[in-house]
């Protein structure tokens, strides 16, 4: 039977009225260190690292952008420790390079297994131990303190990738996406619902407005291993188809952005303002220079929970080729 998963993949979405407006050398396998280094300023030399007999450095042109879809309806009334504050069951790593305008868009696995700090019920840190950085989440106080801490550990699983700005979205804000642009066709990218629903075969094309779009993007079979994978795809389907369609309607009414972020604001909490984003949503162009990649690893069956391991070597690569230019 196909169940709900608390799980909110708007926040993508957001991304669409968003746009994505550095971080120093990062060291392979020392995330902790490289986490807490701060970016250099323009005057100030980008420090250099070695990958395959080449020097790097990081591009302090690209500035990153982390989406968090929240499995609540409603911030919750909770405080640092108590581990109720909900998961961060959609993320989504948005990065913009602000000098020649490439735009990359990251998905994270929310069964992703890397370092989350956790806390007693006094909220007093017990230090970082493996576990799904959908949890990560969980431990702070439903707000700000859990964004933060959800950006923490994205920041050490990206090798101290920095991250300027956050969006956490929760289930509420999910209809009010989709019914701002009068619904959002989508072709279902795969057979995951089908069971289930079978309007939603792979290759239907469908229109998704308030009544459908939470289903499409949060169903999914949990007694299925990995089935959040396969959501994963749909999710990606709609971001895309959305952030389209919404460009289309800022082309059309620059008030549409405004309007969005005032309606999302009940449902989400950020550290970006509303002028800050107005200016990004300009530099979002999905025909040019636009790229999408996954955090690279495989996912498997644990004791208790679906788990996804990373691929170290591949995700170090990726990040090189993403972040850094090489020095000639």
């Amino acid at each position: 039977m196909m169940r709900k998963k608390s799980i909110i993949h708007s926040l993508l979405i957001i991304t669409l009225v968003l746009g994505m407006v550095g971080m120093t050398g990062c060291h392979k396998k020392d995330t902790d260190s490289t986490a807490k280094q701060q970016a250099q300023t323009e005057d100030e030399k980008e420090p250099t690292i070695q990958w395959q007999g080449k020097n790097w450095q990081y591009n302090k042109n690209i500035s990153n952008y982390l989406f968090i879809g929240v499995d609540t309806r409603e911030q919750s009334d909770t405080r640092v420790g108590r581990s109720d504050a909900g998961q961060a069951d959609a993320l989504f790593l948005l990065s913009l390079n602000r000098k020649n305008g490439e735009v990359t868009m990251i998905s994270i696995p929310r069964d992703t297994m890397t370092a989350v700090e956790s806390f007693d019920l006094e909220g007093n840190s017990l230090g970082t131990s493996t576990d799904h950085i959908s949890l990560s989440y969980g431990y702070g106080d439903g707000g700000q303190e859990s964004c933060k801490l959800t950006q923490k550990a994205v920041e050490n699983l990206m090798y101290g990738v920095p991250i300027q700005g956050y969006i956490a979205l929760n289930l509420d804000g999910l209809p009010a996406l989709s019914k701002s642009l009068g619904g959002v066709t989508v072709t279902v990218p795969n057979n995951s619902l089908a069971s289930a629903y079978p309007e939603y075969t792979q290759g239907t094309e469908v229109t998704l407005d308030e009544s459908n779009t939470e289903l499409f993007v949060r169903s999914r079979d949990v007694e299925t291993s990995q089935s959040a994978i396969a959501r994963l795809e749909r999710q990606k389907v709609y971001i895309n188809a959305f952030i389209k369609k919404a460009k289309e309607r800022y082309a059309e009414s620059k008030t549409y952005a405004a309007e969005l972020y005032q309606t999302l604001t009940p449902y989400m909490v950020t550290n970006i303002s509303q002028d800050r984003l107005l200016t990004l949503i300009q530099s979002v162009d999905q025909d040019k220079d636009y790229t999408e990649w996954t955090i690279p690893g495989e996912g498997v069956e644990g004791e208790s929970f679906d788990e996804y391991h990373v691929d170290d070597d591949a995700l170090y690569e990726q990040i090189i080729h993403t972040f850094y230019k090489e020095v000639k």
